[in-house]
Formats: C-alpha cells, sequence, structure tokens
C-alpha cells in the first residue's frame, strides 16, 4: 500500500456486509430523483470509487436491477441500501452513511432537486441542479473527480 493512501471501512447495520475503500473518493453527491427518492425515503447522499479500489466482504450482499442501465447493492438480511452501479463503468457509488466515522468525507452538490420530494428544503448552501450537473453522468459519476479530501 503506498504511503499516505487514505482507507475507508463501512458495512451494513447487521455486519453481513462488510466493506473498504483505498485512495481518492469522490465528493459526496446528494441525488433526489424519484428512484433515489423512494428507494431511500429521502435522497442518496453517495459518493464513488473505482472498482479496483472497493474490497467487499460477507455473503449476504444481493443486487437489484432498478433501471435498465444500473442497479442497487443493498444487504439481504438488514436492508440496508450500500451501493449504486452504473453498467459499463469501472466504478461503484457507496452511500455516504455506510462508511465507519470519522469518514472524511466531504459534500459538492445535489442533482436532480425538481424531482425532491416537497416536505423539506434544501438549505446547506451547495450548488443545486434540478437535473444533472450539467457534466455527462459518466463525468459527474469518476471517482476523485473535483477530490477535496482532507
Amino acid at each position: 500500500m503506498p504511503t499516505g493512501e487514505t482507507i475507508r471501512t463501512g458495512r451494513c447495520l447487521c455486519g453481513g456486509v462488510r466493506f473498504e475503500t483505498r485512495g481518492s473518493v469522490r465528493p459526496v453527491i446528494f441525488c433526489h430523483c424519484d428512484q433515489c427518492r423512494r428507494q431511500s425515503g429521502l435522497h442518496y447522499a453517495a459518493t464513488s470509487v473505482t472498482d479496483d479500489q472497493l474490497a467487499v466482504i460477507g455473503e449476504t450482499l444481493a443486487w437489484y436491477r432498478s433501471s435498465p442501465e444500473a442497479r442497487r447493492g443493498f444487504c439481504s438480511t438488514c436492508g440496508t441500501l450500500l451501493f449504486w452501479k452504473h453498467d459499463g463503468l469501472d466504478q461503484t457509488s457507496i452511500l455516504a452513511g455506510a462508511f465507519d466515522q470519522p469518514s472524511g468525507l466531504v459534500p459538492s452538490h445535489h442533482i436532480y432537486t425538481a424531482s425532491k420530494a416537497d416536505f423539506y428544503d434544501i438549505g446547506d448552501g451547495l450548488e443545486q441542479f434540478p437535473e444533472r450537473d450539467g457534466r455527462t453522468v459518466v463525468g459527474s459519476l469518476r471517482a476523485g473527480e473535483n477530490d477535496r479530501e482532507r
């Protein structure tokens, strides 16, 4: 392992799925799209790493195909939402709340705010985009892009 490489760990609620990331992660993006809202009850807050930076341990990880081009990973025992994976990309988004604390993650911006639920306001001062963030989906998912790790 290179000197100074950042290692982060996390897990589901029951501990049946554990993961470890190595190296830079993308700043956290808050997604308010209809699918993320319906699955989580509010919105997704996720970072992302390249697949070679992610190690997953445990036998209870299950995947659900949520759209023709993406799937979502969760623990089949406790139901904890953990991952989002776009087909054809060599990276995986990880829900920020699944990381052990302190995580060292930093927030970036909000996307799909036009789809957010009507019972809350976004007041954190981060940039908001009604749909995507003006870049391609692939660009906004890139691990380490605009990395502001502490």
